[in-house]
């Protein structure tokens, strides 16, 4: 079983990201069930704007991240909530993803059948409810299944204040919702493999 998790933080390496410590949590919780996992902070990729699957250009590097996606049974995409929506980075993915759409496998299926996808939100203000609706429904239109309880996110509430990697606060319940999701979507992909 393979999950390829796709960091949509605003922040390039090596700055930190709050995203992929709540990230790491799932990770950690995949891996703990055998899964493998392969994981990209997009923003270093340079990804190039567009809705095909194929390269749109010289250095475009969604083709990896695509094809990474398709040899997984799991996706975990993840993103800090920016006014109340997923990152601009988070959009790009789901605009490339688009591409997908059209594609089958072998068997004629589409693409997406039998995998599955869940998500991670962070940020310091309210919104995270409403980014893992639009997260969920732009890869449900791609074809993939979406267990329940397949999120987790950290949100101080509403207003400004401290970032996840600046306060424990709400940390536990995170990594418990977490680690519900990691086992929800390993369970859930297991289940949807070919007997």
């Amino acid at each position: 079983m393979r999950a390829t998790l796709l960091n949509c933080t605003l922040r390039r390496s090596p700055a930190p990201s709050n995203t992929e410590l709540l990230l790491s949590v799932v990770r950690a919780e995949l891996e703990r069930g055998g899964v493998e996992t392969v994981s990209f902070r997009v923003v270093d990729e340079q990804v190039l704007e567009g809705v095909a699957s194929e390269s749109q250009g010289e250095g475009d590097g969604w083709p990896a991240i695509h094809d990474a996606i398709v040899a997984a049974e799991i996706l975990v995409l993840a993103t800090p909530t920016w006014v109340g929506q997923p990152s601009s980075v988070a959009k790009r993915v789901l605009e490339r993803m688009d591409g997908m759409i059209s594609e089958t496998r072998e068997d004629g299926l589409p693409i997406a059948t039998g995998k599955v996808a869940g998500f991670v939100v962070t940020g310091n203000e309210d919104g995270a409810h409403h980014v893992i609706a639009e997260l969920a429904q732009g890869v449900i239109d791609i074809g993939f299944t979406v267990p329940g309880q397949a999120w987790t996110y950290w949100n101080k509430g509403p207003g400004p204040g401290p970032s996840y990697s600046e306060t424990d606060e709400g940390h536990e319940w995170s990594r418990r919702t977490g680690e519900t999701a990691a086992r929800n979507l390993l369970r859930t992909a297991r289940a949807l493999q070919p007997r």
